[in-house]
C-alpha cells in the first residue's frame, strides 16, 4: 500500500502498510456498519502500532489535513482532535497512541 500519497515520500517506503490492501485504512465507497468500522480501524491501527514510521505518517496526514482514512494509527476524528489541540498548544508533542 502506498498509504495514498506520491512515491516520492521517502518514509511511506519504510512503513508496515505499503504492502497491504488500502481497504484496511480508508471507509469503502459503499457504507459500513458501525462494527465494521471499529474492526476495520482496529485491524489498522494494529498494524500501525508496530509501523517503523508511525510519527511520520501521522505528521504528514496532519500537515496536509487528511480528510480519510487511518494514518498513524489515529483515525479521521482522532486526527481532527489532536489538530484542534495543537491549534491551542502548538508547543505540546503529540504522542500518537
Amino acid at each position: 500500500m502506498r498509504c495514498g500519497v506520491s512515491a516520492s515520500v521517502s518514509w511511506q517506503d519504510r512503513g508496515r502498510c505499503r504492502d497491504l490492501d488500502p481497504d484496511l485504512f480508508f471507509p469503502p465507497v459503499e457504507s459500513e456498519s458501525s462494527e465494521q468500522r471499529q474492526a476495520r480501524e482496529s485491524a489498522a491501527k494494529a498494524v500501525c502500532s508496530a509501523c517503523p514510521v508511525r510519527a511520520e505518517c501521522l505528521s504528514w496526514a496532519l500537515a496536509h489535513r487528511e480528510r480519510l482514512g487511518v494514518w498513524g494509527g489515529l483515525t479521521e476524528r482522532e486526527r481532527q482532535v489532536v489538530a484542534g489541540n495543537r491549534g491551542r498548544h502548538p508547543a505540546r508533542v503529540v504522542a500518537a497512541g
